[in-house]
């Protein structure tokens, strides 16, 4: 197996990648990424040293250097990770957001067409359908994006599909809940909160707190790529979640117990404009086909804190 890999050196990217190493150790990876902010060489450590693996620094917006590689390297797929995707600096300049996730798609869509590729995934976020006080969302549910980041990322689930229909390229698009795990740009909710308590920091609860997110650990969503890369099937979407729904006072809560502290280490600030109240997917698509998560919430977080307490060399450089 040849694969593509875009934004491959950011928090899932690089986890997909250990993964796929780990399960198809014969396998080829091209890591193509930028390396902006959250884009780490310390995410590879130990994988940048084996046989099959080649690393590319490239934008995705950059038809050449994108055309050029798929010319130099013939893959089976491409799994497109590569997005920005904080939502407060979307909000703070959207330009950049509709740079690489929409026009950065658009050049890898258009070159995989143009070089034949057997598959190409498209990464995506439960954020594009907006919030929701009932039911879950379905696949089929129509997308209702609040802010900037999540509006560019619907364009590119559109676009990406439009390929399928036009084209006749075999896209498929996933759309995952929020995802923790290590290797996680300190910026992000579980890994912020772990890291400001182990500096003795508070740490910045938006609004009352109640939002509600659902998790799931990151190489549970690797499994799911890897298993929709061999049984997805080309113009579908499919959604992928962990069914551990809480709110970010739960989550709060359970960080600040872990790491034995106690509430008064919050700190409660001004809610986000058009902050969604509520996240939630219908995976049972996904699972009807054979996959279900493996991690249990409470012992992946569990593990997570403890990731994040033994690498102080990987997140204190990046807080500086």
């Amino acid at each position: 197996m040849r694969l593509l890999v875009t934004g491959g050196a950011g928090f899932i990217g690089s986890n997909f990648i250990r993964h796929m190493f780990s399960s198809h150790p014969d396998c080829e990876i091209v890591n193509f990424d930028l390396l902006t902010y959250a884009g780490n060489p310390k995410n590879l450590r130990g994988v940048d040293a084996k046989p099959g693996y080649t690393f590319i620094r490239g934008d995705i917006c950059n038809r050449d250097i994108v055309m050029a590689t798929l010319s130099r390297f013939d893959v089976d797929a491409i799994v497109h990770f590569a997005a920005e995707s904080h939502v407060d600096r979307s909000i703070l300049d959207a330009s950049v957001f509709v740079r690489t996730n929409v026009l950065g798609t658009h050049t890898l869509l258009e070159a995989a067409r143009l070089h034949d590729v057997p598959r190409f995934i498209h990464i995506s976020t439960d954020e594009v359908y907006g919030s929701t006080t009932g039911d879950s969302f379905r696949e089929e549910d129509i997308l209702t994006p609040s802010s900037p980041y999540s509006a560019s990322k619907a364009g590119s689930d559109l676009l990406a599909l439009s390929y399928s229909m036009t084209y006749h390229l075999p896209v498929i698009v996933t759309r995952c809940t929020n995802n923790f795990g290590p290797y996680q740009y300190p910026e992000k909710l579980i890994p912020l909160f772990v890291t400001n308590l182990m500096e003795g920091k508070k740490v910045p609860v938006y609004g009352t707190g109640k939002n509600v997110r659902d998790w799931i650990h990151v190489i549970d969503h690797c499994r799911a790529v890897e298993f929709l890369l061999e049984r997805g099937v080309p113009g579908e979407v499919y959604n992928i979640g962990g069914g551990n729904e809480r709110t970010n006072l739960e989550i709060t809560e359970k960080i600040l117990q872990l790491l034995n502290q106690d509430e008064t280490m919050i700190q409660y600030v001004t809610d986000r404009p058009g902050h969604d109240f509520r996240y939630s997917l219908d995976c049972s698509k996904l699972r009807k086909m054979g996959w279900t998560p493996r991690y249990s919430f409470n012992d992946a977080l569990g593990e997570t804190v403890e990731w994040y307490s033994r690498n102080e060399w990987w997140w204190r450089p990046l807080k500086k």
